[in-house]
């Protein structure tokens, strides 16, 4: 599990007050809080002290968009030097608008063009599966990024495959242009996914969802928040 550093949940909102600038994606942000936290509090396997470790979990964060939730998560879990979330933004800083992976430890992917990260996850269990390297490959994607084709594919392949060490949670908040006959769970269900849907705000729900990693089959699990202005 992560190293802690003293920093409990409620630290999180403190530390999201620090970043100014991006105003316009706070609720992009905050709409994967609780997700984010689960995952670094109580399922990934990462520390900050070994961020190289080749049999680390990778969590890829896909939803790069008004990344202030995950650099809070990071920061209580001693990846990045709280004060650094002063600098956000600045020119100068580490802390940008879409997270970098050459400038931030522990951050697997560069990302905020949506659509980009199952795809990456995908292809990042593959190459640990030839590598022979232990982890689990954890993605965060928001429900309207799996409106590009790229997700459509993944899914495909993911399921088909049984590539039983990803797992893609989706933070479902209405988003979608065109949404989903059936549901979001449904979509990933019909290629040969296991699934679990989850309250998004709910810490003990979310662990559970995400504990039940089944040994034969990708695992997706739809975290449900509330939509946009609500």
């Amino acid at each position: 599990m992560t190293m802690t550093t003293g920093c409990a949940y409620a630290d999180l909102g403190p530390l999201m007050t620090r970043m100014t600038g991006d105003e316009k994606h706070d609720f992009a942000a905050t709409s994967t809080l609780d997700v984010l936290w689960v995952l670094y509090d109580q399922i990934l396997s990462v520390d900050p002290r070994r961020v190289d470790d080749p049999d680390r979990d990778r969590f890829l964060l896909s939803k790069g968009h008004g990344p202030m939730a995950y650099y809070a998560v990071l920061a209580a879990k001693g990846f990045l030097d709280p004060e650094q979330l002063r600098g956000f933004g600045d020119f100068d800083s580490p802390l940008g608008f879409h997270p970098d992976r050459v400038l931030l430890p522990g951050v697997e992917i560069g990302s905020g063009s949506l659509g980009h990260g199952l795809p990456l996850a995908l292809g990042t269990v593959l190459g640990l599966d030839a590598q022979r390297r232990g982890g689990r490959v954890v993605v965060l994607v928001g429900d309207a990024e799996l409106d590009e084709g790229s997700n459509h594919e993944a899914i495909q392949v993911a399921g088909r495959w049984d590539l039983h060490r990803l797992t893609t949670v989706v933070v479902d908040n209405k988003s979608s242009s065109t949404g989903w006959p059936g549901g979001i769970a449904d979509r990933f269900a019909r290629e040969g996914w296991a699934t679990r849907e989850a309250d998004g705000r709910d810490h003990t729900a979310l662990r559970d969802a995400l504990s039940s990693n089944p040994p034969d089959r990708p695992l997706a699990v739809v975290a449900e928040v509330e939509p946009r202005g609500v």
